[in-house]
């Protein structure tokens, strides 16, 4: 049975893809992808599209999908909350988990400003689930978002790692959407940069295993 992913953009699905062939052989991936959703979360909040996050999510589960796994760090929380009968993770939320296990002085970046807040409330609960103190600031990377929409992907990835090796007050810095996951390797800086693929794409594997084995009938 596959795992549905839901994106906001094209870019994600060879992303994941590689991911899958790397790390998750034999797991079959459906990809949805809803570029309107981002652009209607961005103009009017992610709540205004919640009821179309909740149709696509139904209809991945209409052909069979065993988990669906949000891609989307401003339609995240959006589609968590959704109870569709089977597992749906935000693709965040391990990453979030991790930098809290990492130290306590937390600096969050995005291309996207409506990222920032959605991404920075996911790692204070994961703080607060955890029992640890969690100081989250959160800083724009300004002109990154345009190269991206440009389809000038190297420009765009060069922008993010310019910004990541600029900070210096950090115990770990967080890269909010999947798509800045490959500034992670192409930046210098000593301090430990998370991102949230290959660790959103291992929760999202597990939990249709899970669902799988135990009849998963809601959240």
């Amino acid at each position: 049975m596959p795992l549905a992913l839901l994106h906001t953009s094209p870019v994600h699905v060879p992303v994941f893809d590689a991911l899958r062939d790397e790390h998750h052989p034999g797991l079959e991936l459906r990809h949805l992808v809803e570029e309107r959703l981002l652009k209607r979360a961005r103009e009017a909040g992610p709540d205004a599209v919640a009821g179309e996050v909740l149709a696509a999510m139904h209809r991945a589960v209409a052909e069979g999908a065993r988990a669906v796994l949000c891609t989307c760090s401003t339609i995240g929380a959006v589609a968590e909350a959704a109870d569709i009968g089977v597992p749906v993770l935000r693709v965040d939320r391990p990453m979030a988990a991790a930098a809290v296990a990492t130290g306590p002085r937390i600096v969050v970046l995005a291309a996207l400003e409506s990222t920032l807040g959605p991404t920075a409330e996911l790692i204070e609960q994961e703080a607060e689930r955890a029992g640890r103190p969690a100081d989250v600031s959160t800083r724009l990377v300004e002109g990154a978002w345009a190269s991206f929409e440009a389809g000038d992907t190297e420009a765009y990835v060069r922008r993010i790692a310019t910004a990541v090796d600029q900070v210096t007050d950090a115990d770990v810095i967080v890269l909010a959407q999947a798509s800045m996951a490959p500034a992670q390797h192409l930046a210098t800086t000593a301090v430990p940069v998370l991102s949230s693929p290959r660790l959103g794409l291992a929760a999202g594997a597990h939990a249709g295993d899970g669902a799988a084995e135990s009849g998963y009938a809601g959240q």
